[in-house]
């Protein structure tokens, strides 16, 4: 007697099997900044990676065939996240201050993000990018488009008013830069950022200078 036929495989709509890949693509590339965070650009290895998503090694490398190309991805999930998250906090300022308090406002919510582990997942990236030409190649371009987002975000953040200044341009730089090497100084020492006196002269040269 012959056997009944098998039923027809069912194959998943478009939707959720897109759905299913995007969540497992999203799951490495958080796994991929906490290893980052926690155990460094040497230590983000792609079987530590893969053991913290919680993923098969064929579906981490049909994701992302290179350790570097892993984690120049996470470098952009992570700096998206970012500017999420600091997008977040600047929409809760409070309608109706001057000028000068959404300027000094604006100051502490971004100062917030360079203490953030995130922060330290990039700063990660940047170091080993030094000496290893392929990952630097592999930055440049998110980090050129990233910094056109950023400084897009930052003239909203600041208003019209603000962004329109001649000297503008020059104080979000300083202010940029001048946080991105403090920030890093906090490797070797564990300080309040709240408290560190490098805010107050943020915020007095921003307001010489615009206000």
């Amino acid at each position: 007697m012959a056997s009944p036929p098998e039923p027809p495989l069912t194959v998943p709509p478009l939707g959720r099997r897109a759905e299913r890949t995007a969540t497992s693509r999203a799951r490495i590339l958080d796994a991929a900044v906490a290893c980052l965070v926690e155990s460094g650009y040497r230590g983000a290895t792609t079987l530590r990676i893969q053991a913290r998503a919680g993923v098969s090694r064929g579906r981490l490398l049909h994701h992302f065939p290179s350790r570097d190309e892993l984690l120049v991805a996470a470098s952009r999930h992570l700096a998206i996240g970012r500017m999420r998250r600091t997008d977040e906090r600047l929409r809760d300022i409070p309608e109706g201050l001057s000028a000068a308090e959404r300027l000094d406002r604006v100051i502490e919510l971004i100062w917030e993000t360079f203490s953030e582990p995130h922060f330290w997942a990039a700063v990660e990236l940047w170091t080993a990018a030094r000496t290893n030409d392929e990952l630097r190649a592999a930055l440049q371009p998110g980090e050129q488009e990233l910094g056109a987002l950023i400084r897009d975000g930052m003239a909203k953040y600041y208003g019209p008013e603000l962004a329109a200044h001649p000297h503008y341009p020059a104080v979000r730089d300083l202010v940029l830069t001048s946080m991105r090497g403090v920030g890093m100084s906090y490797a070797l020492s564990r300080r309040d950022p709240r408290t560190d006196p490098h805010l107050k002269v943020w915020k007095i040269a921003a307001h010489t200078l615009l206000v």
